[in-house]
């Protein structure tokens, strides 16, 4: 590109040198919260301090008007992930009321599956936890992330599921589906565990096969153990000869697990736990 337009149709060449000024030098810092890392140099980058992205990259456009926020970010946060829904939820109570726009939606994504330290599964289970705070949505993607890559490069059907939240909870698209099954309730059997979903319309195998993948069960012990599973109508029968009397489910459970289950939508589940181990 060579020239902009302006709003009077006049062109502003964009070619040649361009000028520019340094604001403030942002050295960096020893010490920081991910310091002690093994992985983590001692010296952190700026972006890793507080308030440095908040207030460079954020705080310039407080006041501005705004239809709504979509939020892509969790990887560096996996190691204190029994904090982030406090912050991440504190932060966004931060946003709306420095707006004063009221609770503007605000859509954020799941972390993808990626083969990484263990952790993955109680960050994706906190920010599952912050679609209590109003007007908020998540877009799972589960089953579009590289296992090698921290950073996927299919941001498309991310920002296409993004945008089905938006259609449907902000812009009023009422009969459009916009999520992929989430648990509602489970039922306990005396050797199965039933569990049942919202969003589950035309509920079904991505890869056509008839048993669904992720699913463990534990009893009483707590120890769980890869399970059989399978589609009856909007619910999903589980079980284990390994475990005779079930107590606990989960889904997915896993940094980088073998999923397959999703609605008539091509939207994949939300993984899940009954535990509170």
């Amino acid at each position: 590109m060579t020239a902009e337009s302006s709003a009077s149709g006049s062109h502003i060449p964009l070619a040649g040198d361009w000028r520019y000024a340094v604001e403030r030098e942002a050295p960096l810092v020893p010490g920081g919260v991910y310091a002690t890392a093994p992985t983590v140099p001692a010296l952190l980058a700026p972006q890793n301090n507080p308030a440095y992205l908040f207030n460079s990259m954020i705080a310039p456009f407080v006041g501005y008007g705004l239809r709504g926020a979509i939020w892509y970010q969790g990887e560096a946060n996996v190691e204190v992930a029994n904090t982030y829904r406090a912050r991440f939820a504190a932060m966004i109570r931060d946003w709306r009321k420095r707006w004063g726009q009221g609770d503007f939606p605000f859509y954020f994504v799941q972390l993808a599956n990626f083969t990484a330290s263990p952790g993955w599964p109680l960050l994706r289970e906190a920010q599952t936890q912050t679609l209590a705070e109003p007007a908020t949505g998540m877009a799972v993607i589960l089953d579009i992330g590289n296992p090698t890559d921290i950073h996927p490069r299919n941001k498309i059907d991310v920002g296409h599921r993004l945008a089905l939240l938006a259609r449907a909870k902000t812009y009023g698209e009422t009969a459009l589906e916009f999520s992929g099954p989430t648990i509602d309730h489970v039922e306990i059997a005396k050797e199965t565990i039933r569990a049942h979903w919202l969003h589950a319309a035309g509920l079904r195998t991505r890869d056509g096969a008839p048993a669904v993948k992720g699913f463990e069960l534990a009893g009483a012990d707590g120890v769980y153990h890869p399970a059989e599973a399978k589609i009856d109508g909007s619910t999903i029968i589980v079980s284990t000869s390994l475990v005779t009397e079930p107590r606990f489910v989960r889904y997915a459970w896993a940094d980088n697990p073998a999923t397959n289950l999703e609605n008539a939508a091509g939207l994949p589940a939300a993984p899940f736990r009954t535990d509170g181990f």
